[in-house]
């Protein structure tokens, strides 16, 4: 089995709700956290000090500054061993409506940003001697959504993503993804939540930490699980 005590672990998007879950969870198991943010310096901020790691800014949208950031991880860490692509856009759109821009801002976080993550993260890995990725996925790359199509076509993405990359840096590097459900913060549900929560088997939503618990579990567990999707979904891909 693998330890995260001591090892030097990537979140994106981390500075507040499913990354912030998953940098505390990671860090409360030993390891030291990369908070990444883009526009939330002082949630980031925040979340760096809560679970003692540092923060480090940069636009996924922007393969330059994705080089940047992880030139900036391996000088201040001397190494990396783990990455979680957390970060994404999420947001609906009439398909009939959508633009070339309302497109590109989905994919180029979602999709790309997770590819370039991926592959500057494996370049530092492969120095050190190997490592592990986890990317966030969604039900939505598994199912279609109406209203979520540029959205859930990127994670579907992700998915095959995960699938090749797999296959392409083993044996050295796991590549796994966790597919969430319906999580949900804050008191007030919107109708289409409160809907997806009446047809989850579980009868309710999930937590982000009960996501970051997912990630954990592929960080630490075998190393001979890889190219897999985690639906943690509450069994709404059941239905």
């Amino acid at each position: 089995m693998h330890t995260l005590e001591g090892k030097v672990v990537a979140v994106t998007g981390a500075a507040k709700r499913i990354g912030r879950c998953i940098a505390l969870h990671l860090a409360s198991r030993g390891a030291k956290i990369a908070v990444h943010y883009n526009t939330s310096k002082t949630d980031a901020l925040a979340t760096a000090d809560a679970c003692g790691g540092r923060a480090f800014r940069a636009d996924l949208a922007n393969v330059a500054e994705i080089r940047r950031l992880f030139g900036e991880i391996e000088t201040a860490f001397g190494r990396l061993d783990c990455l979680v692509n957390n970060a994404a856009v999420f947001r609906a759109i009439d398909p009939l409506e959508a633009s070339e821009r309302d497109w590109d801002a989905i994919h180029s976080v979602n999709l790309k940003a997770t590819f370039f993550c991926c592959q500057q993260a494996a370049k530092i890995m492969l120095r050190g001697g190997g490592g592990r990725i986890v990317n966030i996925a969604s039900l939505g790359g598994l199912r279609p959504w109406a209203k979520h199509v540029p959205y859930c076509t990127s994670k579907a993405g992700v998915v095959m993503l995960t699938h090749g990359l797999a296959k392409a840096l083993a044996p050295d590097i796991t590549v796994n993804g966790i597919a969430p459900g319906v999580i949900h913060f804050g008191d007030q549900m919107p109708h289409e939540i409160a809907r997806l929560v009446r047809s989850t088997p579980m009868g309710r939503h999930g937590t982000g930490e009960e996501i970051a618990a997912a990630v954990g579990m592929l960080l630490e567990g075998p190393a001979f699980v890889t190219g897999q999707i985690v639906a943690v979904d509450g069994g709404l891909s059941l239905k």
